[in-house]
C-alpha cells in the first residue's frame, strides 16, 4: 500500500475511535439532570466579574435582575478596572430594572501571580461571604418559610459565577440550584450557546464547541471518580463549601483557562461535577469578523497546550491526520487511481461529518457546513499555532489590556 493509504487507514481508525470510544462526545443531548424542587431554596449569591462591558451589559445584566428565584439571592458585580463606564452602567440598570439586589465593587489590580478574572473572582466571593451577614431585602414573592433556611447563613450556599456577556433565562438559576440539589452535585455548568450570525461565526463557532466536547466529554465529565473534569466559564453553579475545600480561587490564580482549572479543582477535592449544553443561557458577545474569533481563540489555545513545544507538535499532527487527511486522501485516491485511500480518506471524512452534524442542530445551522469541518480545522490549526509565536513574542493570553505569563514566571513579576 501506499504511505498515503496507510495515513488514511490511520485517519480512518482515529474516527472509529471518536465515534465510539470518546464518550459519545458528538452528542448534544446532554441538559440539565432530572431535578425537582427542594423543600427549602438555598441563599445563592450571583458573582459577575466584568472588564469594559459596557456594550453587552444592556442585554446580560436585566436577565440576572429579573431573575425569578423563590429564596434569597444577590448579586455582586466586580467592575474589573474598566474604563468605559461599566461599574456605573450597572448601577443604573439595577435602579432602572430593580429585581435581584445589587452591589458593585471594585478589586483593583490584580497582583502578582493572578488573572485579572480570578482576582475579581476573589474578590465578589469575599463580598458575597460579606452579604451573608446582612438582611435579605424586601421581595415581594418571597415568603417568610422560603426564607427561613438562609435568613440567618454567614455564607451563601451557592455561587453562580456568570460573566458579563451573558444572558439567562428568569428561571435559570432556579432550574441549576434544583439539578444541583437533585443530583448532589457540587458544580453544575452550563455551555453557553454561542452568538451565531455572521458567516464566520457559523463557520466557526459551532466547532469551537465541538472540538471542546471532543477534548473533554460531557458524560466523562460527570463520572464519580473520573480524570475527566470541564467547566464553561459563563455559567457555573458552585457550592461555597466545595471551593473552601477545592482551595479556589487562590489554587488557580494563574489558571488562564481558569473554567477547567476550577473544575479540576473540585473534582481532585472529591467534589461532583456535571456539564452540558445549555436550553437558558446564551452568550450575547459578537465575533463578526475572523479576527475576532482568532483573537477569541489563539489568547489561550497555547496554554491549554501547557506552553509545550512538544504537545504543539503533536496537536499540529494529530489535526492533519485526523482532519485534513481524509478530504485529501479522497481527492488523490481519486487522482492517481488509489482506491484504498480513496475508500479509506472518505470513509473518515463521512464520519466526521456525520459526528459533527448534531452540533450544527443544536445551532440551527445548515447542514451543508458540516463537511467543512477540515477548513474550519485548519483555521484552528493556524489560531494555535499564532497562540504559540504570540507567547514567545511576550504577548501570549492577551486580555483587554492585560497579557499573562506562563505560570512558572507569573510570581517572578508582576502581570502587565
Amino acid at each position: 500500500m501506499s504511505a498515503l493509504a496507510w495515513i488514511a487507514l490511520v485517519s480512518l481508525a482515529a474516527w472509529l475511535w471518536l465515534l465510539l470510544g470518546q464518550g459519545l462526545f458528538w452528542r448534544t443531548d446532554l441538559r440539565l439532570p432530572p431535578r425537582r424542587d427542594p423543600e427549602d431554596w438555598p441563599y445563592v449569591c450571583i458573582v459577575v466579574p466584568a472588564r469594559d462591558e459596557a456594550a453587552v451589559l444592556r442585554e446580560s445584566l436585566p436577565s440576572l435582575l429579573a431573575q425569578d428565584y423563590p429564596g434569597r439571592a444577590e448579586i455582586v458585580f466586580v467592575d474589573d478596572g474598566s474604563s468605559d463606564g461599566t461599574g456605573r452602567l450597572a448601577r443604573a440598570l439595577a435602579d432602572r430594572h430593580r429585581g435581584l439586589p445589587l452591589t458593585v465593587t471594585s478589586p483593583g489590580e490584580p497582583p502578582a501571580g493572578w488573572t485579572g478574572k480570578l482576582w475579581a473572582v476573589r474578590h465578589g466571593i469575599a463580598c458575597a461571604r460579606a452579604a451573608g451577614d446582612r438582611k435579605p431585602g424586601p421581595r415581594a414573592r418571597a415568603t417568610a418559610r422560603e426564607y427561613h433556611h438562609d435568613a440567618t447563613a454567614q455564607t451563601p450556599e451557592y455561587l453562580l459565577l456568570t460573566d458579563a456577556d451573558i444572558a439567562h433565562e428568569p428561571d435559570n438559576l432556579r432550574e441549576l440550584v434544583a439539578a444541583a440539589r437533585s443530583g448532589g452535585y457540587d458544580l453544575v455548568s452550563q455551555m453557553a450557546r454561542l452568538r451565531v450570525v455572521s458567516a464566520w461565526e457559523q463557520l466557526v463557532v459551532p466547532a469551537f464547541v465541538y472540538f471542546f466536547a471532543q477534548l473533554y466529554p460531557f458524560r466523562w465529565v460527570a463520572e464519580d471518580g473520573g480524570r475527566t473534569a470541564a467547566a464553561a466559564g459563563g455559567c457555573v453553579l458552585l457550592r461555597t463549601d466545595a471551593a473552601e475545600r477545592a482551595g479556589v480561587p487562590e489554587a488557580i490564580r494563574h489558571a488562564v483557562i481558569d473554567d477547567v482549572a476550577l473544575a479540576g479543582a473540585v473534582k481532585r477535592s472529591g467534589g461532583r461535577i456535571w456539564l452540558g449544553l445549555a436550553e437558558r443561557v446564551d452568550s450575547i458577545r459578537p465575533y463578526p469578523h475572523l479576527a475576532d474569533l482568532w483573537q477569541m481563540v489563539s489568547r489561550s489555545a497555547y496554554a491549554q497546550l501547557r506552553h509545550s513545544p512538544a504537545l504543539l507538535l503533536g496537536t499540529v499532527l494529530g489535526i492533519a491526520v485526523v482532519y485534513l487527511a481524509p478530504p485529501v486522501a479522497l481527492a488523490a485516491g481519486l487522482l492517481l487511481g488509489d482506491p484504498v485511500a480513496a475508500a479509506a480518506g472518505g470513509a473518515a471524512w463521512l464520519i466526521m461529518t456525520a459526528t459533527y452534524l448534531p452540533m450544527l442542530r443544536y445551532y440551527s445551522r445548515t447542514l451543508w457546513l458540516a463537511p467543512l469541518l477540515p477548513v474550519t480545522a485548519l483555521l484552528y490549526l493556524f489560531m494555535t499555532v499564532d497562540s504559540a509565536i504570540q507567547h514567545y513574542r511576550g504577548k501570549g493570553a492577551a486580555w483587554k489590556g492585560r497579557t499573562y505569563k506562563r505560570p512558572d514566571r507569573a510570581e517572578a513579576a508582576p502581570d502587565q
